[in-house]
């Protein structure tokens, strides 16, 4: 399987893709723990069927220590008990904020209370960004077909 364009290699891509990185730097440097953006970045790339990411952020967690317990219980996260409070809020928070279209009103203030139990103003300015990041690359990605599989942890740091 090959990707439709190679967003590596085209320069306008290139381009994209450094101020996406750039952004995602800012997400990955706040005081957002690092297991909740892996644990967020993985469930809406499974929520969007973005193979490349899913392929990539879980194993970034497990090479980060993530166990592959909580890693395949990730899509059914509401029935496991491997995470804590703060995560399940920023898993629901994450589908709601991935699933706007299914929702006409969006994200609830339900969702938003929780997670505000136990992030503070700084940690949720990072979540609401991490996802509205990560279902950016899991667009490009999925609309060029980028082929999942081959990452190596650390290959694009």
């Amino acid at each position: 399987m090959h990707a439709r364009v190679n967003v590596f290699g085209n320069p306008a891509a290139s381009r994209f893709l450094k101020h996406l990185n750039a952004a995602g730097r800012v997400v990955t440097d706040s005081s957002l723990p690092a297991a909740t953006q892996e644990l967020v970045k993985i469930r809406a790339s499974q929520i969007n069927g973005c193979g490349a990411c899913t392929d990539m952020h879980t194993k970034d967690a497990e090479h980060a220590g993530e166990t592959s317990v909580r890693l395949n219980l990730i899509a059914a996260w509401r029935e496991a008990t491997v995470f804590t409070e703060a995560e399940r809020a920023a898993l629901e928070l994450t589908e709601q904020g991935t699933r706007i279209a299914d929702a006409a009103g969006g994200v609830s203030d339900e969702a938003w209370a929780r997670a505000a139990q136990h992030f503070d103003e700084d940690q949720l300015v990072a979540l609401v960004e991490l996802i509205a990041l990560i279902n950016a690359y899991n667009r490009v990605n999925v609309l060029v077909r980028q082929p999942a599989g081959d990452y190596v942890p650390g290959q694009f740091g």
